[in-house]
């Protein structure tokens, strides 16, 4: 059974976790599933336009077409123990970490072989995606079963770029990618607010991009810089390069004491 259905009975999807990208989720597929929402936090879940979708229990939605979860990589390893034994033959289960090589150790070894299951990196939040996911990018990371091709359709039926990759070719990339981002946007934010008038247009496309992470919460990055096992070795080599530039410029100083205003 894919997830496509083309006659007029819509695949029912459960999604588990209804924080700021779990809410984002649910507003891209309410109208193309028949969705239930599973989140302890929330007595009620309201999508953006102030229409509600309906909640259920743990067994309510692990019993449904497609699970997603939409939990911090940290969470997943509990949710899985405790989703696995209610969840149905046949059910196709997609998380959406940032970080895809321990999110899919977590399901292989904990998800039974009854279900199919696809890894998911979303390449864009809430921030990006303010106005609709149209024309991002989402990674899609075969695990088990044949539903990726489903998977696929369905995304880019949304509009969405769709690229396929092994956990691990994803995880070097992303750790450049999203943990150089965040990493400078951290150290940016630390330095106190960002100037708004003098600036160029390369300094506003940075600022855009601060302000597209500052706010994510920490949770995402832990998973980007601590989860993700390739992030450590691209921090170190952005460390070393930058204190390579800061002793030439020591050295520029010492060699040209006079062009230093403060000599």
């Amino acid at each position: 059974m894919g997830i496509d259905k083309q006659d007029t009975a819509r695949p029912s999807l459960g999604l588990i976790g209804f924080g700021a990208f779990g809410r984002l989720v649910a507003a891209t597929l309410v109208d193309h599933f028949d969705l239930t929402v599973c989140d302890p936090g929330y007595v009620q879940a309201t999508l953006p336009d102030g229409r509600l979708c309906r909640m259920g229990t743990l067994a309510d939605v692990a019993r449904l077409d497609v699970v997603v979860m939409a939990v911090p990589v940290a969470r997943l390893h509990h949710l899985c123990t405790t989703l696995a034994p209610l969840l149905s033959p046949g059910t196709l289960v997609l998380d959406v970490g940032s970080v895809k090589v321990e999110p899919v150790a977590i399901m292989q070894e904990l998800l039974p072989d009854h279900v199919d299951i696809v890894a998911t990196h979303p390449l864009f939040g809430p921030q990006s995606a303010k106005d609709g996911v149209e024309g991002h990018k989402v990674v899609l990371c075969p695990v088990r079963g044949q539903r990726l091709r489903s998977v696929a359709r369905v995304l880019r039926r949304l509009g969405l770029k769709v690229i396929v990759e092994c956990a691990e070719a994803h995880d070097r990339e992303a750790a450049m990618v999203q943990g150089l981002t965040h990493l400078i946007a951290k150290v940016l934010v630390g330095l106190g607010p960002l100037p708004e008038r003098m600036t160029t247009a390369s300094f506003d496309l940075l600022r855009e991009a601060v302000g597209m992470v500052k706010d994510d919460p920490p949770t995402v990055l832990h998973a980007i810089e601590v989860a993700n096992p390739y992030s450590a070795e691209v921090r170190e080599a952005f460390f070393a390069h930058a204190d390579t530039l800061r002793a030439h410029f020591d050295a520029d100083r010492e060699r040209n004491p006079k062009e230093n205003p403060t000599a």
